[in-house]
C-alpha cells in the first residue's frame, strides 16, 4: 500500500464524479461518520478506490479534547473504516464536541492549559492504540479563545505531537482565519510548528461577517490562503494538499480552477507522510477522575453558553462568544439538532 497523497479533495456526494474524471487526483478524504458501519461504500467512493485513489477517513465526533475518554464505539468505527478503505492514515481534530453529556453540534477549541493538555495527550494516545494506521491531528478554526492560556498555540501543539507521536494535519485556511481574527501573523505560527510531522494540508474558503472571518467551507478559497499555502511550500515538502468544500458547490470549471490553483501553490510531492514516533517529551500520569471532572465542568459551562446563548463564562470575550454561538446555531440547525 502506498502512502503517497498528492492533490486531494474532501469527498461529498455532490462531488462524487470529480475523482472519476480527474486523472491527477491522488487522494480523497471522507468524513468517517458519513460512512455507516455494515453498509456498502458509496458506489462512487468505491469506484475511486478501485482506480487507486487513496482514501483518508476524517473523524469529527471523537471529541479527543473533551474530558471523557474516547468512545469505544466511535473509535472502533474509525478503525474499521480505515481497514475497509486500506487507508494510509486517519485524521481527527484538536477539539471537543460534547461536554456534560451535551452535544455542541460542532468542533470547539480546547483550553491551552496543562490540565487540558494532559487529558488530550491521554485521549489521543488511547485512540492511537485502537487504530490500525497513524493518526494526524488538525488544529481548528475558532472565533474565540479560552482565557488564562498557559501555553501559546505552537507550544501546545508541539508538545501534543511530541508526547503522542501523532502527525500534523495542517489546515492553512484555519491558520489564516485565526490570524486574521486575532490580528496576528499566520506565518509566525506555521514557522513555530513541528513541520517534520506534517502528514497533509487542508485548504478551504470562508467569508467575513460583522468584522470576523468565518471558515465556512462554502465559499471560494481566498487569495490570502493560497499565498500562505505557497509560503508553506517554500519551507517544507507538502506530501498532500486537499480542498474542503461542504456546500454551495461551484460549477465544474470553477472547481477545477480552484484545484489547479491549490496544486500550483503547494507543489505537492506525493511523498510518504512521516511515521516516526519520538520519545515522550514529558512523562505524565493518567489524569485523575477529579482532573477530568474539573475539565468537564469548564467545558460544559462553555457548551451551555454557546447553545443556550446565555451569559458567557467569566473572562470570555462576550462579542466573540456571541458570534460563535450564532454560527453554532446555524450548524445545529443544518444537522437537525434543536
Amino acid at each position: 500500500m502506498s502512502a503517497d497523497l498528492g492533490l486531494g479533495l474532501g469527498w461529498r456526494h455532490a462531488l462524487a464524479a470529480v475523482p472519476l474524471r480527474r486523472d491527477h487526483l491522488g487522494f480523497l478524504e471522507v468524513v468517517a461518520e458519513a460512512v455507516p458501519t455494515g453498509r456498502p461504500l458509496p458506489p462512487a467512493l468505491a469506484a475511486a478506490r478501485r482506480r487507486g485513489v487513496q482514501v483518508v477517513p476524517h473523524g469529527v465526533r471523537l471529541s479527543l479534547g473533551g474530558a471523557d475518554r474516547p468512545d469505544p464505539a466511535r473509535l472502533a468505527h474509525l478503525a474499521t473504516l480505515a481497514d475497509r478503505l486500506d487507508a494510509p492514515l486517519v485524521s481527527e481534530h484538536v477539539a471537543f464536541v460534547r461536554a456534560g453529556g451535551r452535544e455542541a453540534g460542532h468542533l470547539l477549541p480546547v483550553p491551552r492549559t496543562r490540565l487540558a493538555l494532559d487529558v488530550l495527550v491521554h485521549n489521543v494516545t488511547e485512540a492511537m492504540a485502537g487504530l490500525p494506521v497513524p493518526l494526524a491531528l488538525e488544529p481548528i478554526a475558532t472565533l474565540f479563545e479560552w482565557p488564562d492560556a498557559e501555553l501559546d498555540e505552537a507550544a501546545f501543539l508541539a508538545e501534543l505531537l511530541d508526547r503522542t507521536g501523532a502527525l500534523l494535519l495542517l489546515d492553512v485556511a484555519n491558520v489564516w482565519a485565526n490570524a486574521r481574527n486575532a490580528g496576528s501573523d499566520p506565518m509566525a505560527l506555521i514557522e513555530a510548528l513541528p513541520l517534520d510531522r506534517l502528514a497533509y494540508v487542508h485548504v478551504a474558503g470562508g467569508t467575513e461577517r460583522s468584522g470576523l472571518y468565518h471558515d465556512t467551507h462554502t465559499h471560494p478559497v481566498p487569495a490570502g490562503v493560497l499565498e500562505l499555502l505557497g509560503r508553506l511550500a517554500d519551507r517544507v515538502d507538502i506530501p498532500g494538499v486537499m480542498l474542503e468544500r461542504d456546500g454551495d458547490f461551484p460549477p465544474t470549471e470553477e472547481l477545477d480552477c480552484e484545484l489547479d490553483a491549490i496544486r500550483a501553490a503547494a507543489h505537492p510531492t506525493g511523498g510518504t507522510p512521516p511515521v516516526r514516533i519520538p520519545p515522550p517529551l514529558r512523562q505524565s500520569s493518567e489524569p485523575s477522575g477529579r482532573q477530568r471532572r474539573r475539565l468537564a465542568v469548564e467545558q460544559a459551562a462553555l457548551v451551555n453558553a454557546l447553545v443556550d446563548r446565555t451569559a458567557p463564562p467569566p473572562r470570555f470575550d462576550p462579542v466573540r462568544l456571541g458570534a460563535a454561538g450564532a454560527a453554532l446555531a446555524v450548524k445545529r440547525q443544518e444537522i437537525g439538532m434543536s
